[in-house]
């Protein structure tokens, strides 16, 4: 299965697999020179989208989409933590606004459906933002779309109401105001500090939502839970099924924009990678992502009748969070040891053995192998070494007794939680214990049910090393303060340190880009030292489709417009 969970900045995902374990960490091999190049030339090769793009007027009218998600959501808050997963915001994109849109290349533009203009000028030595909204941009119970929706969107995003449980306040705590324009159809948003990423604010991390249901705390907790009541888009909710979790969508009437090309768009909850391809396969699905970790279902898939493989660069990563105030990791010795002895080498290649994508380590926490920012920051830290690892340990009190170490009589062990139905998981978990074995640190595995996975768990910090994939978005630097500042509630491991604090606010605050660039991977640095999330690799973006199936498939950064989603024939 997959498990997306959505931020700000990013998301994540709990990608699926089928992989064979291999043994521990003495066994890995890095890559040759050889084989490193030939990943940077298909890296290179690796188009920015695949979406098979038809105009509008070639998409045939009528038809019905069905699309599969690896995890169902309760609460369909977007702005909530508890609703910042991937797969709830892939299915908000066909009913829920978003006002600012970007093309494959990351550029943003006002998305003219909902603005008719969007100025960023620097007033009185403050940046301020005008947000024109068009003047027929409506929620689906007839109230207009105003000044009103944006202004509720910083007060429950800025950390200053505790009531309120953003995902991540970055961006909005810099605001200073939102105020009317010249009609309600203009809001105007002035920062009180510089904030360059501003255009992702009001993107689709989070969805615009309505006030009337946003700023009492209780409406907040509970007008979105299990429902969806109001929406904006050019689709709307027919039938939300708990019993199937099924979300089904038709056309809206109302949209004033493009009409949708599409009678119905069907969400269908799935949770293993198998079962979602075998889906597709029977024809019950048009369209599956193939994830890290199963070349047997990227073979199956490939095998489809009238099947088309998009595949595209992503700004997604695999990771392990490292919970930085679990009893025995808070010792920073501690966690530079499990990073010594976990051989990211060999789990990436167990990830992403046959399935057609480069086989290279990530050494960033912000930027892509592909981007123009990316710097191998992992240093020291990021190779595998077993003798360092047990150094360390050593230092730490940690004391090898039979096959594992003891403290005070206590045994070293780490909580490995993984989700159910997600083998790559599994996998993964299974390759680090063996690694780990090796420098006498105990690994339990722990598989949770994958509807508790985040909340439960992870939110919660109830765990000590969990694997999960962050689905970023087309502004990479603001990932910062959302998922390794302090306090952030997206800081899933409590990892806190000054010295990084210090180092993301002068990265986000940089309105220079390249200085940005600059400022952002030293903080980067710092963060691999902390052994807050240890990088494992840019993850595929790999959809199998119907060859008929438009504007749809690996978009990497573009956002969807499913007004001009359908088929060709």
């Amino acid at each position: 299965m997959k498990v997306r969970y959505r931020a700000a900045a990013g998301m994540a995902v709990l990608a699926l697999a089928v992989s064979a374990c291999g043994g521990g960490g003495g066994e890995a091999k890095k890559p040759s020179a050889e084989q490193s190049q030939q990943a940077q030339q298909q890296m290179s090769q690796t188009p920015a989208i695949s979406v098979n793009p038809v105009a509008y007027d070639q998409v045939k009218d009528g038809g019905t989409l069905t699309l599969a998600v690896g995890q169902w959501p309760s609460q369909w808050n977007g702005n909530h933590v508890d609703g910042n997963q991937a797969d709830t915001a892939d299915m908000l994109d066909a009913i829920m606004p978003q006002p600012v849109s970007f093309d494959e290349e990351a550029n943003y533009s006002p998305n003219p459906d909902y603005l008719t203009d969007l100025k960023n000028d620097m007033t009185s030595g403050k940046q301020v933002v005008t947000y024109t909204i068009n003047e027929k941009a409506q929620w689906s119970d007839g109230t207009p779309i105003t000044w009103k929706d944006f202004e509720a969107a910083w007060k429950i995003n800025s950390g200053e109401n505790k009531k309120f449980k953003p995902a991540s306040t970055d961006g909005w705590d810099r605001i200073e105001s939102v105020v009317k324009g010249d009609s309600d159809k203009v809001a105007i948003i002035t920062f009180a500090k510089p904030y360059p990423e501003w255009m992702g604010l009001f993107s689709r991390s989070p969805h615009l939502y309505p006030a009337a249901h946003m700023t009492d705390p209780e409406k907040y907790e509970k007008d979105y839970l299990q429902k969806i009541p109001v929406t904006s888009g050019p689709f709307k909710v027919e039938k939300i099924d708990e019993g199937t979790k099924t979300l089904t969508l038709v056309r809206d009437d109302k949209w004033w924009g493009k009409k949708a090309k599409l009678d119905k768009i069907i969400f269908r909850a799935i949770e293993s990678p198998e079962a979602q391809v075998n889906a597709f396969a029977n024809g019950e699905l048009d369209g599956v992502e193939i994830p890290s970790g199963a070349p047997a279902e990227l073979k199956r898939a490939k095998e489809v009748p009238n099947v088309d493989i998009r595949k595209a660069l992503s700004p997604n990563w695999r990771h392990f969070t490292v919970n930085n105030a679990s009893e025995i990791l808070k010792d920073k010795n501690v966690r530079h040891a499990v990073s010594y002895g976990i051989n990211r080498d060999v789990i990436t290649q167990s990830d992403l053995k046959d399935m057609d994508w480069p086989l290279q380590t990530l050494g960033n926490h912000v930027f892509m192998n592909n981007h123009k920012g990316y710097v191998d920051n992992s240093g020291d830290l990021g190779k595998y070494n077993l003798e360092k690892a047990k150094q360390l340990l050593d230092q730490a009190g940690w004391k090898q007794e039979g096959e594992y170490r003891k403290k005070d009589g206590k045994e070293l062990e780490l909580r490995f939680v993984i989700p159910s139905g997600t083998p790559v998981s599994q996998t993964e978990g299974e390759l680090t214990q063996a690694m780990l074995k090796e420098a006498g640190v105990k690994v339990t595995i722990k598989t949770v049910p994958l509807d508790k996975f985040f909340t439960d768990y992870i939110i919660k910090g109830d765990f000590d090393l969990v694997p999960f994939s962050w689905i970023g978005t087309p502004l990479p630097i603001g990932s910062l303060s959302q998922i390794y500042k302090t306090g952030s509630e997206s800081n899933f491991p409590k990892g806190s340190d000054p010295a990084v604090d210090a180092a993301i606010e002068a990265a986000v605050s940089e309105m220079d880009p390249a200085k940005a660039i600059e400022k952002a991977n030293a903080a980067d640095k710092l963060i691999w030292d902390m052994v807050h999330t240890i990088p494992l690799y840019q993850r595929p973006d790999i959809q199998a489709t119907k060859k008929t199936l438009a504007n749809w498939g690996a978009r990497g950064y573009k956002s969807y417009d499913y007004s001009i989603i359908g088929f060709t024939g």
